[in-house]
């Protein structure tokens, strides 16, 4: 289980004036939740730091007492309790447009809405059009959202997948009849959508294994339940099919290959195979001379076996990286990685401490990170002004004294203004150790006016970073109308580092991007964007996307040495 932050009580917070406000509660009452969530969030402590909630303005006695019971159980009586009271079908309409707790709470009391069907019901017979607030537009985009809503898209983005796989691992786990286990298919080669999760088993009891499959949590149908295969549905938001293949061991690891695919890279492979007479299936290699299967303990003998170096699945998709791996191409590798020079704190919207983050950057041996919290602009991620920023540098000088292992620059991620103005004036960022730049409003300006403003960042000589280029998040939005081509110029006339994002939910710059960046001359920094010490383990990801650009450890910023890296920065000042 996640360890406990701040964030999660924020969330129980506003959760519970969430569910009061459907329930048509004081609206007194409801804005004390969301006023107690609010000055927690302003509070630039830890959860690990703070000995009496009540000492926090908006925060009594009840709440603090609230508060504990969380942290002490895990759990909220009360929060459990106005769940129960309030339909559970309400709370996925929050995600259409326009709906928010208000809007719903009017509709169950007005109409008994409690469901999607129960409101397209009412949208339809004209109940919704003739409420107060409601007309016939706002209906149309109900219906609109609910249709879309009903129709499950073919392939689903890479962060719920890896969500829901990563929970399936966990079970996984705990039955003592699996000798290994792997995540296979378009989810192992990190794809950004994908239509269904995979997993190949060795065992050498196949029937407990199946039992013990078909009990997973959130099984809602059983498609296949052989000694070979076991297929199910989950009860998610999406009914995603799952796929475990049961083999023995000896054979686990070339049926592994197989079902990572693609069938692209598996056909590469088999031509090869083919030269030297042998042929590749998923249970081993067949020579063909001796009538020999030949079977590998691991994908790295299988294809040394063929002489060629260990190819990660993520480049396993025919894009020439048999032959280059034939002759020694070095991907990147998570261990390149030195540092992170994008993440959040307590001080802004981020989960934990700086300290907590530092320290958990020095359980990844990283050499540097950069605290980069959000700047003035962003106020609903209570974003730093200047005052705030110097006062965060003195304790970050702290932190340089205490921990040696370890440099921690002093950095912000300033907004790019709707009117293509940047955050702070050159006088302050000539102060900061690193400037990350980024667009988090105004989405739906003009091309010319996001290149305007994006054009503003390169060429200020004190920002060094591009943060999320394009803004995307995968499978919800497709972020701004940006020129990539031309940012990518841009960057390079203005020797500007662009950015990965590796955050599941971004993936910003991708691949095709990344590639095109490099064969430009443009630096690249691969960052986490973590909001809590978790998130920094999403570098794996980020380097994964890397190599899917065919990205060089030299192109990376943050592989570079800390001299390298520091001379860069301060190159402008």
């Amino acid at each position: 289980m996640q360890k406990m932050t701040k964030k999660d009580i924020i969330r129980l917070l506003e959760d519970i004036g969430l569910y009061l406000e459907i329930q048509g509660e004081n609206p007194f009452r409801i804005s004390a939740y969301r006023k107690a969530a609010q000055s927690l969030e302003k509070d630039e402590r830890s959860l690990a730091e703070i000995d009496d909630f009540s000492t926090i303005p908006g925060i009594g006695k009840g709440t603090n007492d609230l508060i504990t019971e969380y942290i002490t159980t895990g759990k909220s009586s009360t929060l459990e309790q106005l769940q129960q009271d309030v339909p559970s079908g309400l709370i996925p309409l929050l995600k259409l447009p326009g709906l928010g707790g208000k809007r719903l709470a009017t509709l169950y009391k007005e109409l008994a809405i409690t469901d999607a069907a129960t409101l397209q019901t009412a949208c339809e017979d004209g109940r919704v059009a003739e409420l107060k607030g409601f007309g016939k537009k706002t209906v149309e985009n109900i219906l609109q959202a609910l249709q879309e809503q009903s129709s499950r898209p073919e392939r689903l983005p890479v962060s719920y997948m890896l969500k829901l796989a990563h929970n399936i691992e966990a079970q996984l786990e705990k039955i003592p009849d699996i000798s290994r286990f792997s995540l296979a298919g378009s989810l192992r080669r990190m794809r950004e959508t994908i239509k269904d999760i995979d997993f190949i088993i060795a065992t050498d009891k196949p029937e407990p294994v199946k039992e013990a499959l078909l009990q997973i949590n959130d099984v809602k149908d059983v498609i296949a339940s052989g000694s070979t295969k076991v297929s199910v549905t989950l009860a998610d938001e999406y009914d995603v099919n799952v796929d475990f293949r049961l083999v023995e061991d000896s054979a686990f690891t070339t049926t592994l290959h197989h079902f990572t695919g693609s069938k692209d890279h598996n056909v590469a492979m088999r031509q090869l195979a083919k030269q030297r007479g042998e042929k590749i299936n998923e249970y081993g290699v067949e020579v063909e001379a001796t009538n020999e299967t030949l079977q590998f303990k691991k994908e790295k003998d299988f294809f040394a076996h063929f002489k060629v170096d260990f190819i990660p699945p993520e480049m396993r998709e025919d894009m020439g990286e048999v032959t280059e791996f034939q002759q020694g191409y070095q991907p990147l590798e998570r261990n390149m990685i030195r540092g992170d020079l994008h993440m959040h704190s307590t001080y802004s919207d981020g989960a934990e401490s700086i300290e907590e983050m530092v320290q958990y950057a020095r359980k990844l041996n990283y050499e540097y990170i950069a605290i980069t919290d959000h700047s003035k602009f962003l106020q609903v991620a209570n974003g730093l002004n200047e005052t705030r920023l110097r006062k965060q540098r003195e304790e970050i000088a702290m932190l340089n004294e205490k921990y040696p292992d370890i440099h921690i620059l002093a950095g912000v991620e300033m907004d790019i203004l709707p009117n293509g103005e940047l955050d702070f004036s050159d006088d302050f960022l000539q102060e900061m150790d690193l400037v990350i730049a980024a667009i988090h409003s105004s989405f739906n300006q003009s091309e010319a006016d996001i290149m305007k403003r994006l054009e503003t960042a390169t060429n200020n000589p004190y920002v060094d970073i591009i943060a999320h280029p394009t803004g995307r998040l995968i499978g919800r939005r497709d972020g701004y109308d940006v020129n990539v081509e031309k940012l990518i110029e841009l960057a390079k006339k203005t020797d500007t580092v662009l950015e990965l994002n590796a955050n599941p939910m971004r993936f910003d710059l991708a691949p095709h991007w990344l590639q095109q960046a490099q064969e430009a001359g443009v630096t690249l920094a691969i960052n986490t964007d973590a909001h809590r010490t978790t998130m920094l383990e999403h570098m794996a990801y980020g380097v994964q996307v890397a190599n899917k650009g065919w990205i060089n450890k030299s192109s990376v910023l943050n592989s570079w040495e800390l001299n390298d890296l520091l001379t860069h920065l301060n190159r402008n000042k």
